[in-house]
Formats: structure tokens, C-alpha cells, sequence
């Protein structure tokens, strides 16, 4: 059946399932008025299934739950374990193990996917689901891949479905009185930003790891390793550790920077970098041997990035550190004064001041803080989400029902997909940065990457060292595909 057709009978279910109770009921049809207040007819609800339910899935369930119009009908997990709770909370929920199956089977039951899976299967899961019709709230970094990112962007659009990526800052009011902050011009114009996190917490600069282990029998280790080339099970890799490791995850930055950058690409003037480049930490095997642990990303490191301004009034720095790594201490913060808070900050700098928020955009305060009470600011005129970061799940499921073409969200793909295009691009610096020279004469040109990149963005192409477009799209496991 033609895609366009199947994804023009999904939309309509609700609707058809509406014109088709009132004819069948007759003058059977009791008013809602008679039902209660408060009543919700299941025909106004939005039926949910979710790909992935253990961990961060089952939290974003719970939370979805959380609204009388919501209805949790079907659950999918690669682990029995960590899909127990949400199986115990929705037990009328179907069980499935693939997606692609509970996909088939409850193509006709469903309204909306919830996506939270290692990050390796974010894209699939989500194109698979949106192909269908059906409305995606994936959880960040989105995708995997660049490539990844950008299809997704277009299917969004192509398939008329409302989206969210699970940047949950991105609803704050953090975020949108930073806004207020930079746009009344108080800072001027920002020229560089400074963003920073603790993470990773998990395990990261490590030697890939070895041994025969048995795979636990409530484990798919299969389904687990999805798209990715088939690897031994080993308990390295899962729960949680596997975003250190390249092939299912990406690293400090996909966990982190789809929080803490969101300020960054959602205030100002930017689209997509003209260059980056980065610098790593390295890990000594020996003396004068630099181990290279290519399945895993790095302890540290700090990403430079150059953005042109939209408004063509230059350009804009924006630097990244993560691992503890920090951004110089401003000379407008008193020495006893937080920089950002515990999980990492932003700072822009202007050509008249700055301004410095935490980690979700949360608590903006001009530098130095003592502005805050002396400045004349300006007032509130952005429109605030119902609950904030809180409301960011229930924005979802309130579009989801308006329709594509009334419902809005905070993160919808068209803004998500660039904004994890940017992201991603920073792993692609880090995994160049480890490209040796197969003919290595000296120290001075053992590796090849360690320079700053060139950026095509309409083109996703390293323009100056080709080597590096190898990690700009993957090669997908034979039996998966994006479907694009």
C-alpha cells in the first residue's frame, strides 16, 4: 500500500472511529454531560506504545500517564528485566520484544510511539513508527548519526506527524527568560559561548572489552545490538555504559548537550557550524604508548565550533567541554559563586555583558549577579509552557491530539534534527581525532585528523579531510534499514 495513503488512514482513525460510533449507536448515544465531568470518551484519547520500557523509557511512560487522555496500550523491550516495572504499572499493555512487530500488529490500535532506546536504534524505531503515521516523542540526542538526524527531519515533515525530541529544558522557563534576557539587548551582541557538563558518569577511555559471557535469558542480545555490527555479549556494555562506547552510543554529548546547548541554538542566530575542531583526552598504555581506544569515547575532551550569524553579522564561537573539563571563571563571578550548577552551565559573552544559566537552561542570571536586582529588566513575553520542563511530555500528547496542523511543541524535528546535526558533528571531530596515517614516518604526522574541519552542511561532507565523512552516516547490519 502506497505510504501516503497508509499514513492518511492512520491520522483519520480517531475521526472514523468517531463518525462510526455515532452511526452504530443511534439514538443510543448518551451525552457526555450524563457520563460525569471530567469524562474523557476513548475516542479523545491518544493511544501510546512504547519502544522501549525499562530505564528513561519507563520513566517517559509514567510521565506520559500522567494525562486523563492518555491510554498505554502497547509495550516493547529487548530486556524482561528492565521492562518490569512498566509491564506491573500498564498491564492491559500488549508485550512485545521487536518493534518492528508490535508495529505491525498494532499498526491499527496505536496513535502515537514513545522512543527510548539505546541510542544506536533511536532512528529506525522513530522513522518506522512515523512511516506508519503515527507521532514520535524520541528521547535525545534524536539520532546516532548525522545522516540519521537530517532523515528524520525530512520524514517529520514529509508524513504530516507531530514530534518531540526529549530535551525536556527546551519547555523551561529558564530557556525563555534567557531569551528575554539577550533579545532586550543587555548583554549586546553575543560573539562567543562557553557550555560544560560532568558527564560521563558511566565508564569511557577504555580498551574494548573481551571475554565470553552468557547472554541472560530475558535478554535479545540480537534486538539489543540492533543496526550495529553483531558483537559478543558482555555486561560492559548494558545497562546505562552503553553510551560510552561508539557503536550504541554518543558519548557526553548526546547525553548532555541536547540539555545544556539548547540555549544556545534557541536563542541565538545560528544554523548549522562552518568548521569545527577539538582536542581529546589521551589515555598512556605505556611510556611514549598513546593507547588509541577507538571503540570508546574519551574521558574529556572540549569541541570548538564556528557558527555564521543568520543575521550576517559575522560569526559566533561556541566551545564545549565535558569530563570535568571548565571554561575559564569569569572575573564578573565572586569567588564563592556557583558557576553554572552541579551538571554543567552556559555562559554568552557580548560585546556589553554576560549572561550564565545551569544545565536545562534553568536559573538565567546576568554577570555579575548583582544586575539581576540593579538592571532594569525587561518583562515577560514569551509565552511559557504549562509546568515547564514538567510540561514538556503532556505539551506532546496535547499536540498529538490538536493535529499536526494546531499542535505545537517545544522540540519538534524541524528544530531538534539541526540542533542534534550540530551535536553529532562534535563526535565526528572526536572520532577523526584518532585517524592514524597508515604510513607513518614520524610523531608529527601520526595522526591525520587532528586539524580543524571544514563543514558542507547541505552536503553533511567534511571538505577538507575525506576520511572523517566515514562517520557521518553508518553502515547498517544486514535485516535493518532506515527505510529512506
Amino acid at each position: 500500500m502506497n505510504k501516503k495513503i497508509k499514513s492518511r488512514q492512520a491520522d483519520s482513525r480517531r475521526k472514523f472511529l468517531r463518525n462510526t460510533s455515532v452511526a452504530a449507536a443511534g439514538y443510543f448515544i448518551v451525552p457526555r454531560h450524563v457520563l460525569g465531568r471530567g469524562y474523557i470518551a476513548p475516542s479523545d484519547k491518544l493511544n501510546i506504545a512504547g519502544i522501549g520500557a525499562g530505564g528513561k523509557g519507563g520513566g517517559d511512560l509514567k510521565n506520559f500517564s500522567q494525562s486523563p487522555k492518555v491510554n498505554t496500550v502497547a509495550l516493547c523491550d529487548v530486556d524482561d528485566r528492565r521492562s518490569a516495572e512498566s509491564r506491573k504499572r500498564f498491564p492491559k499493555a500488549r508485550y512485545y520484544k521487536d518493534f518492528r512487530e508490535m508495529l505491525e500488529k498494532e499498526k491499527n490500535n496505536i496513535d502515537a510511539c514513545s522512543i527510548s532506546t539505546p541510542d544506536n536504534t533511536h532512528a529506525v524505531a522513530t522513522m518506522a513508527a512515523m512511516q506508519l503515521g503515527k507521532h514520535v516523542y524520541t528521547q535525545k540526542p534524536l539520532t546516532h548519526d548525522i545522516y540519521e538526524a537530517r532523515m528524520l527531519t525530512e520524514a517529520a515533515k514529509r508524513y504530516k506527524v507531530i514530534t518531540q525530541m526529549g530535551n525536556q529544558g527546551g519547555s523551561g522557563d529558564g530557556v525563555r527568560r534567557m531569551k528575554e534576557l539577550v533579545d532586550a539587548g543587555l548583554i549586546g551582541e553575543v560573539h562567543t559561548v562557553h557550555t560544560w557538563t560532568n558527564r560521563p558518569v558511566w565508564p569511557q577511555g577504555l580498551p574494548t572489552p573481551t571475554g565470553k559471557f552468557d547472554v541472560p535469558k530475558e535478554l535479545d542480545w540480537n534486538l539489543w545490538i540492533g543496526p550495529a555490527k553483531m558483537i559478543d555479549y558482555n555486561p560492559a556494555y548494558l545497562p546505562g555504559k552503553w553510551r560510552g562506547w561508539y557503536a550504541f552510543g554518543t558519548g557526553s554529548l548526546g547525553d548532555m548537550a541536547c540539555h545544556i546547548m539548547d540555549p544556545v541554538y534557541r536563542i541565538l542566530p545560528i544554523d548549522y557550524p562552518s568548521d569545527f575542531e577539538c582536542s581529546v583526552t589521551g589515555n598512556w598504555a605505556g611510556m611514549w604508548d598513546e593507547g588509541n581506544f577507538a571503540d570508546s569515547f574519551p574521558t574529556s575532551c572540549i569541541i570548538r565550533l564556528t557558527y555564521p550569524r543568520k543575521d550576517g553579522k559575522g560569526v559566533i564561537k561556541v566551545n564545549w567541554m565535558d569530563g570535568g573539563l571548565l571554561p575559564a571563571r569569569p572575573d564578573e563571578l565572586l569567588p564563592g559563586e556557583p558557576m553554572g550548577n552541579w551538571d554543567g552551565g552556559v555562559i554568552f559573552e557580548g560585546t556589553k555583558g554576560k549572561v550564565m544559566c545551569d544545565c536545562y537552561g534553568a536559573n538565567p542570571r546576568l554577570l555579575p549577579t548583582r544586575l539581576m536586582k540593579e538592571a532594569t529588566l525587561p518583562p515577560e513575553t514569551i509565552e511559557r509552557v504549562p509546568g515547564g520542563e514538567d510540561g514538556h511530555y503532556l505539551q506532546w500528547v496535547n499536540a498529538c491530539i490538536d493535529g499536526y496542523s494546531k499542535g505545537k511543541t517545544s522540540s519538534p524535528f524541524e528544530y531538534a534534527g539541526p540542533f542534534a546535526e550540530s551535536i553529532l558533528i562534535g563526535n565526528l571531530a572526536i572520532r577523526s581525532w584518532w585517524l592514524k596515517n597508515p604510513s607513518l614516518k614520524d610523531w608529527d604526522d601520526k595522526y591525520l585528523g587532528r586539524k580543524k574541519l571544514l563543514w558542507d552542511a547541505k552536503n553533511m561532507k567534511v571538505t577538507n579531510f575525506d576520511e572523517a565523512n566515514q562517520f557521518v552516516r553508518r553502515e547498517y547490519r544486514n535485516g535493518w534499514s532506515l527505510g529512506v
